[in-house]
């Protein structure tokens, strides 16, 4: 395929591939429709060569998702038909039993974009029959054989073709070119590519099961002679898929329904007629369904966008057939050829050399047998064998086979290509049986027998059985019986009749496109690779007719085109033509030639039209016009860039200067504004500062908001970043005093809450003591507060540090805070280290492992500080048990955090004092004392003369 791509066609040697290519590239180059015409007898390989130009469409063609589907759909196509469509014969093992034609759609790059497919008389007769040696359509094989089990129990069926009556009549149910087995694969796998879901397939399944099953449908006579199942088993399985209920099925398959005027009657069949009826329904339902899969393939293959496409047909028809005994079937399909030779014919041989004499090209005739003689003998009007057979067909009265062939004796006994046993000579008569007739094709003689015809070509089915299956619940069947069908009393046209129209609107098809040919030879009858039969091979060349085609070709010319368009397409190449020919065509292509260097036994010059009798001539013309549409593209694109790059600048220029005018416009009025803004902003200005201090009037208001703005956007930018800080804040205008306040308190709030919200519990609880001791302190004594702020700790002594016999004693209350001080006796004033315990019931007075003195809490009517910068503190305990100890004097170097901490625990923050002067104590109950307390260089604790004790506290300078 890459060898022969995209190169000319007589380049290579002769190849399917170079034809498929050259059609392809001529579709595109001159925008029109083509088609390939594949001809040759049974078994020359027509289906093959169809299938290997499909393919080099689709490796050649531009590839996408898209585009890969329809390749995908059109490829797998052909072994679906091939299965429903194809059977093995005693000429060709997959012989086509029916005629195609596929139309590939190209959009304008050469994409393949879509197709349709016809097809043409479908072989329904051998669904019910085979000839010796033959086999039934390739499906029913590949479902039997190579369906799985599942489904096969599903349909009824069994992995044994013997078994059914349809498959065996031909005895050669296995053939050893054929795989069924992977046949079946490939079949399902071609069906779910086309877009056959899963349903779809079941169904189309069901039927041909159905028909094997009806295959089965046996009847015996009764005593009348009437016909009667003999058993309905198979009936019940074609009942269950075909979904119609099984005593209907029956009824339609034994008796007919007549009708008379208004009533309808049931007649019996006799066993003959019942087996007509279910062969009849046999064959209807497998041509049907068959006709619905090419619609479905049709549907898949559909390309939705409307616009232009150009097509390459693809005619892959029945060949011509030769068999021991033939029939309807073989005489429709030499019909057929004989159209098809017909049609190669009249566009190649007698179309040419009219066309050279039309034209005045001087030529000798090429003598050749023109086949309409036979053409006109089968399909003329009122004459013809098919207008006989129709007759025949219509007429009332007992018309059979064999009238049907007196007919034909009468009407056609002089004609030379008809001959019968009744009209031949004594030798020819030896050849003939009294049912035969025999035509003189162009291929050759073949004997028909009549037998059949009668029946095949009227194809009844009986109205009752068709309006079974239009009960039927499978969708598939409903389509193929629709419910109006029924409607028209019009009889139908006989099946040689619609196989004559159809042919002729396939010629009417053909002869609108271009023709491409591939003439397929048969080597051997044997069907064995690598023997050459010269005899059988001679005979094909000279039926076909190719020798005098050779002679037509070398005698003639390879391309001739009428002068406008060869002038339209190659005036470039002339500069006397280019760009416009103002004469006459005629003239313009021969200063074309003259200038291109054309010999003058390459061309000659017709009455309207140019030949050119060599390919290479004509390759060579072909080769200067691509260099030159490149040079002529380059130049055009240059010119049109030029072109439009100087409208671009133009249009550039203009607006530029349009945009320039406008926006000189625009600054000029914004600056107009703008000053005409300021004007009156400044005099507002001026007259609100005068009177800024009366009240709110129109002249002042907008300076009022000013200067209120003025001095927010100020106080922003510099607000007190401390509560302590109180000098900052800005001093206000008169007329933002009071906002000024409260936008101060509301500050200092906000600090205050943002202060206490980064307190963390240990912080909070020292500032909640120090504020205690402020309350007490502040202001009262000199040593308040210390010049170093020292925190508050929990404890002064650890529990390691107190006696364990003093800790069994107090730690039910809970120790809350313990210092050590030094206590001074009451008596002499001796002084002694002690701990001071506090709990949550009382004080304590430890020494060592012993408790000294007890004082509830209750007890404890208050603690007397001085207001100098000593640490002596005094303890007053009520004294009403005259064994209760006496008020305690203590020294601790820790005096505000004890005293807080016992304010704290025993609620007396308001039974501490701060005493100036001397402080009366309690020795024990009716007995007092003083301590003296003054200020000295030097902090002292000592026994005055006078019995007092003098406590001299250090000078604090005033802070």
């Amino acid at each position: 395929m890459d060898l022969y791509m995209g190169v000319n066609f007589f380049e290579l040697p002769p190849h399917i591939y170079a034809l498929a290519d050259n059609a392809y590239h001529t579709m595109l180059t001159e925008a029109n429709n083509h088609f390939i015409l594949i001809s040759g007898e049974s078994g020359a390989g027509k289906t093959e060569a169809s299938k290997k130009i499909l393919q080099y469409y689709a490796v050649s063609c531009p590839s996408t998702a898209l585009l890969d589907t329809v390749r995908d759909r059109m490829l797998m196509s052909n072994p679906v038909l091939e299965a429903f469509g194809n059977a093995k014969t005693m000429k060709n093992d997959n012989s086509s039993r029916f005629g195609k034609y596929m139309d590939i759609q190209f959009d304008s790059q050469g994409d393949a974009v879509g197709g349709h497919i016809l097809s043409y008389l479908l072989e329904k007769s051998r669904v019910v029959h085979q000839n010796h040696g033959e086999r039934n359509f390739h499906i029913f094989y590949q479902l039997v054989e190579g369906g799985e089990e599942d489904l096969l129990r599903h349909l009824g069926l069994e992995k044994d073709t013997k078994r059914y009556s349809y498959l065996v009549q031909g005895q050669c149910s296995n053939v050893s070119s054929i795989n069924d087995k992977n046949d079946w694969k490939t079949v399902k796998n071609a069906l779910s590519v086309i877009d056959f879901d899963a349903n779809d397939t079941e169904h189309l399944f069901g039927i041909i099961a159905s028909v094997l099953h009806l295959g089965n449908v046996h009847f015996d006579g009764d005593t009348k002679g009437y016909a009667v199942l003999n058993s309905n088993a198979g009936l019940r399985w074609v009942s269950k898929l075909l979904g119609v209920h099984v005593q209907v099925l029956q009824e339609a398959l034994t008796y007919r329904k007549i009708e008379a005027k208004s009533e309808e009657v049931l007649s019996p069949f006799t066993v003959d007629h019942a087996v007509y009826a279910r062969d009849a329904l046999a064959k209807a339902i497998y041509g049907r369904t068959f006709t619905w899969l090419v619609n479905r393939i049709n549907e898949s293959l559909e390309n939705k966008d409307s616009s232009r496409k150009t097509v390459i047909g693809l005619l892959d028809i029945y060949g011509f057939e030769v068999f021991f005994v033939n029939s309807f079937e073989q005489f429709c399909i030499n019909y057929c050829n004989e159209k098809l030779q017909q049609l190669f014919i009249e566009l190649t041989l007698k179309a040419e050399q009219e066309e050279y004499e039309g034209e005045g090209i001087g030529w000798e005739p090429v003598q050749f047998f023109n086949n309409k003689i036979i053409c006109d003998l089968v399909e003329e009007k009122h004459r013809g064998i098919i207008s006989v057979l129709d007759e025949e067909c219509l007429r009332p009265g007992d018309a059979s086979d064999l009238t049907f062939l007196e007919k034909l004796e009468e009407k056609m006994g002089n004609h030379p290509h008809f001959v019968t046993h009744k009209l031949a000579d004594k030798k020819t008569r030896k050849t003939l049986e009294r049912g035969d007739f025999r035509l003189l094709h162009y291929a050759g003689e073949v004997t028909y027998c009549v037998v059949g015809f009668i029946d095949k070509n009227n194809d009844l089915l009986y109205k009752n059985i068709k309006d079974v299956m239009r009960l039927s619940k499978n969708p598939i069947i409903q389509e193929c019986f629709p419910a109006n069908e029924g409607d028209s009393k019009r009889r139908p046209e006989t099946v040689a009749t619609q196989f004559k129209n159809s042919l002729l609107r396939l010629t009417e098809i053909l002869m609108a496109k271009e023709p491409w040919y591939v003439r397929c030879l048969k080597s051997n009858d044997n069907k064995q690779p690598g023997k050459f039969d010269e005899v059988l091979v001679r005979h094909q060349v000279k039926y076909l007719g190719l020798m005098e085609h050779l002679r037509v070709r070398r005698a003639g010319f390879a391309y001739r085109r009428r002068y406008e368009v060869f002038l339209k397409r190659y005036k470039a190449l002339c500069p006397a033509t280019w760009p416009h020919w103002r004469g006459v065509p005629a003239d313009g292509v021969e200063k074309l030639v003259k200038h291109l260097g054309y010999q003058p036994d390459e061309y000659k010059m017709g009455r309207t039209k140019i030949f050119i009798r060599y390919a290479r001539t004509l390759f060579a013309t072909e080769d200067a016009f691509e260099i030159c549409k490149h040079e002529l593209a380059t130049r055009i694109q240059a010119k049109y860039k030029g072109y439009r790059a100087k409208g671009e600048f133009r249009k550039q220029k203009e607006a530029a200067t349009k945009i320039e005018t406008c926006w000189r416009g625009v600054q000029a009025r914004k600056e107009r504004d703008r000053r005409a803004w300021a004007v009156k902003v400044i005099k507002k200005f001026i007259k609100g500062y005068i009177t800024r201090r009366e009240a709110k009037t129109t002249d002042n208001s907008e300076y009022l908001a000013f200067v209120r703005q003025s001095y927010l956007n100020r106080l922003k930018n510099n607000l007190p970043k401390t509560v302590l800080d109180k000098t900052t804040w800005l001093t206000p205008p008169p007329v933002m005093t009071e906002t000024s306040e409260i936008l101060r308190q509301l500050h200092t709030r906000m600090m205050v809450r943002k202060y206490v919200r980064g307190l963390t519990a240990q912080r909070k609880a020292q500032l909640q003591q120090k504020v205690v001791t402020s309350a007490m302190f502040k202001g009262k004594k000199d040593s308040y507060p210390p010049s170093i702020s020292v925190p508050f700790v929990d404890t002064r002594i650890s529990e390691q540090d107190i006696n364990m016999r003093v800790l069994q004693t107090i730690r039910q209350e809970r120790i809350k805070y313990s210092v050590p001080v030094v206590k001074y006796d009451r008596n002499g004033f001796k002084s002694r280290q002690r701990q001071l315990i506090f709990t949550q019931a009382a004080v304590y007075m430890v020494e060592e492992a012993k408790i000294k003195q007890r004082v509830d809490y209750v007890s404890l009517k208050g603690v007397s500080v001085s207001n100098l910068g000593d640490s002596i503190m005094i303890l007053h305990v009520a004294c009403d048990d005259p064994k209760q100890k006496g008020d305690l004097i203590l020294e601790c170097d820790h005096l505000f955090e004890a005293l807080t901490k016992l304010a704290m625990v025993a609620k007396k923050q308001n039974n501490i004092k701060v005493v100036q002067g001397s402080i009366k104590f309690e020795i024990h109950a009716g007995k007092e004392n003083c301590v003296d307390f003054s200020t000295g260089q030097e902090p002292m604790v000592y026994k005055g003369k006078n019995g007092h004790l003098m406590v001299v506290a250090p000078r604090i300078k005033s802070r």
